[in-house]
């Protein structure tokens, strides 16, 4: 996402959107009653009787949104709300949405922006670091890229491993298979790096076979359990990628749940569910408040989501850190097993 301009003292910005994940971003930022002004198509009656036409027209206009939702592919972030601002045809408080897509241009404006929204506009804003996770063992692979919220899996490959009863495809050289796999995702995605994972030694047979100086500089070798979607979240853990992995959300977010599962189970320097967290907020104890944005949008669905900002903005007075983890992560489905919403304390009470 571009930050075109910015003046947090009248409470604007005006972006640019840059790829889907920024709609993402977004669904976090825009909150209901701040104002978006942006182009919206309105249908317009052009004449009078059996001569009238319905047509479409393309205006700039400023929302107070009410709803923000994204759409079913993911491509799209609607924002719903009274017209706040307009040409003079257009009648004021008549209902209009905004949708925002990639390449669109918009102004939000707050009334206040808190400091972790700030800094999620900051995050989106900068260079997003994405990894290619090839995991591989004798006989099959797994391809994917990280994301700022998931992993998108690009394909899985199975070897020349023939069992009774079964029809398979027969590749000639599984690991030359590989290898090409590599080159083109490395070519389409250009990843920050890749990350060749396996048990055992078979990563390492894999890399001494490729000889393209370019792509072999990109790779750094991981250990993990299996050829299986779960080993990912093992291996941005992997204490050996800590330096390459360093800007990646999924680790933060991982090592993140991580720490807050230990103090549950051990020191009990957290707390989980709303009305523990609610109680150890207010009673100024919360150094890190830590909510996924399932929960955060079921509250929003429910019209019980201004408790939450309110609880959002108190840890934000007090400097306290707010981390929104995405639902689609293997973090954020533990945090939603635990209620969608836990803390991180200074201190027992």
């Amino acid at each position: 996402m571009d930050i075109i301009k910015k003046d947090f003292k009248k409470g604007t910005v005006k972006l640019k959107i840059n790829n889907l994940e920024d709609i993402w971003y977004l669904s976090h930022l825009i909150d209901a009653g701040d104002f978006v002004k942006g182009k919206a198509t309105r249908k317009i009656k052009i004449g009078d009787g059996e001569n009238a036409k319905i047509t479409k027209k393309t205006y700039f206009l400023k929302i107070e949104s009410e709803t923000i939702n994204i759409g079913p592919q993911g491509d799209l972030l609607k924002v719903n709300g009274k017209i706040k601002g307009g040409p003079e045809d257009i009648p004021k408080d008549s209902y209009q949405s905004i949708n925002l897509g990639l390449n669109d241009e918009f102004t939000l404006e707050k009334v206040r922006w808190l400091e972790y929204q700030k800094k999620k506009l900051q995050e989106a804003a900068e260079k997003k670091y994405n990894y290619l996770i090839c995991i591989m063992d004798r006989e099959e692979a797994l391809f994917a890229l990280t994301k700022d919220f998931g992993y998108d899996i690009l394909v899985k490959i199975k070897g020349d491993v023939p069992k009774k009863a079964q029809k398979v495809e027969v590749r000639k050289d599984f690991h030359q298979e590989l290898i090409k796999t590599l080159e083109t995702y490395s070519a389409r995605h250009n990843p920050e790096c890749i990350i060749l994972a396996s048990p055992a030694f078979y990563k390492e047979d894999l890399f001494k076979k490729i000889k393209t100086p370019e792509l072999k500089k990109k790779i750094v070798l991981a250990i993990c359990s299996d050829v299986s979607e779960s080993s990912l979240d093992e291996i941005i853990k992997r204490p050996e990628l800590k330096n390459t992995l360093k800007s990646s959300r999924s680790r933060i977010e991982k090592i993140l749940v991580d720490e807050l599962l230990a103090e549950i189970n051990k020191n009990g320097l957290a707390a989980y569910g709303i009305k523990d967290v609610q109680r150890v907020v207010l009673a100024g104890a919360v150094t890190k408040l830590i909510i996924t944005d399932e929960f955060i949008q079921q509250r929003k669905e429910k019209n019980t989501f201004t408790e939450i900002d309110e609880l959002m903005k108190h840890v934000d007075n007090l400097k306290g850190e707010i981390h929104i983890l995405s639902s689609k992560n293997e973090s954020g489905k533990k945090l939603d097993g635990l209620g969608g919403v836990a803390t991180l304390l200074r201190y027992k009470l």
